[in-house]
């Protein structure tokens, strides 16, 4: 518990470092003392390579996990996004550099003339060739070009991040469906066995009716409870299988047919709050740096809308060679060299909005970014005390259960004896069932939060070196 207020607390400071920077301007965005961390090494892992979901030792879950990031949908959209993206910034890239065309052209003009001698029209024609080299290169003075690149490359990481994002969100799905269902298939087990301790009473009150011993009274409510029972088992059936189904997508399997082998919670390892403290939150959630990396796409976005407002500087260069015959075609090679300078002067105020527009943008993805900081915070705090809260919850459970099971034992042979009243057997069966029933609702409870702490703390996500060097390695090379 000392642990968890001291989560806590550097959760208060780290928010209350956002609440003072976002008072200052809109400028570039200060992230929280309190959440500053050291750059990540070179050789830190590429995202999401930390396994956090083996921490509950299960080798089935694993094998639902890898699954799902081969054969989810969501995964593949996202990996083909970051290609798009990809592409879009080596097409900006090859704007900083020069363009080169060459053409080869071939005609063939005739006229009609007079008449020949066979009366009729005579053809006049003459064949030409010609051959060219052009490039062209506008001067990056205002630094457009290259803005529009380093856009582009920080689009390229947003988009990375954004897979990343949606591989965490998947990974942390299939944890928490096969969860779910394994804690459903328990408590299916659980409601039978109790259906079946139900019906072993319901024997035990028919033959005292027939001896005379039993009312019809209590054998009614008997085998009411045995159909409450079988009722409640059905329901419990109805959701094991949907919970399958949800699994089975989220992992990408077929539905009809699909099952697990696990069959109880007991097995499973809880992991403790080790996944890291919340002032590394920002370095670790792929979504908070797919914010940042927008919000440098934006500023880059402003020094493209403000240089095309400013002149054109355009560079010319060709090289042609033109003749009526191929033999001399090369006999007479022409070049030619050019410079333009072009400036917007009227233009409706279209520039002037563009510029607009991208300052706007950077505002919105600003507001954006601080609030994915401050979910960011607010998801780890909400974990943090799901998983305190559940702990103190699940000790008194443990109690309750111990002293469920003794009065039940106690009241079914009590009643044996006919020293107790069936009421009292009955409400002893009622509150043991519930007993057992919320005990394992609260191991899967308590492991869900730690599927959700994993995911709030970025599930062992941390800034890859490596996918940076290789979204800068996109430039055009000449």
């Amino acid at each position: 518990m000392k642990r968890l207020e001291f989560l806590k607390a550097l959760l208060a400071a780290a928010a209350m470092g956002l609440l003072v920077s976002g008072c200052a301007a809109p400028t570039a965005p200060d992230l929280p003392a309190a959440t500053a961390t050291a750059p990540a090494p070179a050789t830190a892992p590429d995202a999401l390579t930390a396994p956090w979901w083996r921490s509950f030792g299960s080798a089935e879950l694993d094998g639902l996990v890898e699954q799902a990031g081969a054969q989810s949908v969501d995964v593949a959209a996202a990996t083909a996004r970051v290609r798009q993206a990809e592409a879009s910034a080596r097409m900006a890239g090859a704007a900083r550099w020069p363009g080169v065309t060459a053409g080869l052209d071939a005609a063939r003009q005739g006229r009609m003339g007079g008449t020949g001698s066979t009366g009729g029209a005579a053809e006049v024609s003459g064949s030409s060739f010609a051959a060219s080299l052009r490039a062209s290169y506008e001067l990056d003075f205002w630094g457009g070009n290259r803005a529009g690149h380093d856009s582009a490359l920080a689009s390229l990481r947003a988009s990375g991040f954004e897979r990343d994002t949606v591989r965490l969100t998947t990974t942390a799905g299939v944890a928490d469906a096969w969860l779910q269902a394994v804690s459903l298939r328990e408590r299916t087990a659980i409601g039978a066995r109790n259906l079946h301790n139900a019906q072993r009473v319901l024997a035990l009150v028919e033959a005292r009716a027939r001896a005379g011993a039993a009312t019809p009274l209590e054998l009614a409510q008997q085998r009411g409870l045995v159909a409450g029972q079988q009722k409640t088992l059905a329901a419990l059936q109805q959701q094991a299988g949907d919970a399958r189904t949800a699994l089975a997508v989220w992992s990408g399997q077929p539905v009809f047919g699909f099952d697990i082998a696990a069959a109880s919670l007991d097995a499973l390892r809880e992991p403790g709050i080790g996944a890291g403290l919340p002032s590394d939150l920002l370095a670790r959630r792929p979504d908070i740096a797919r914010a940042e990396a927008l919000l440098a796409a934006a500023d880059a976005d402003i020094t493209v809308a403000r240089a095309a407002m400013l002149p054109r500087v355009t560079l010319g260069a060709g090289a042609g060679l033109s003749s009526g015959r191929w033999r001399s075609l090369f006999d007479s090679p022409v070049y030619s060299l050019a410079a333009g300078l072009a400036a917007p002067i009227f233009d409706a105020g279209r520039l002037a909005a563009g510029r607009d527009l991208a300052l706007a943008r950077r505002e919105e993805l600003l507001a954006g970014y601080r609030s994915a900081v401050v979910a960011a915070f607010a998801d780890t705090a909400k974990a943090l005390d799901a998983v305190a809260g559940i702990d103190l919850q699940r000790n008194a459970q443990a109690e309750e259960l111990r002293q469920a099971a003794r009065a039940f034992t106690l009241a079914q042979s009590r009643y044996k004896a006919g020293a107790e009243t069936l009421l009292v057997l009955l409400d002893a069966q009622r509150t043991l069932y519930a007993a057992q029933d919320a005990a394992v609702q609260l191991k899967a409870q308590r492991l869900q939060a730690s599927v959700a702490l994993y995911r709030a703390l970025g599930g062992g996500w941390q800034p890859a070196s490596a996918r940076v060097s290789a979204a800068a390695g996109a430039e055009v090379s000449p």
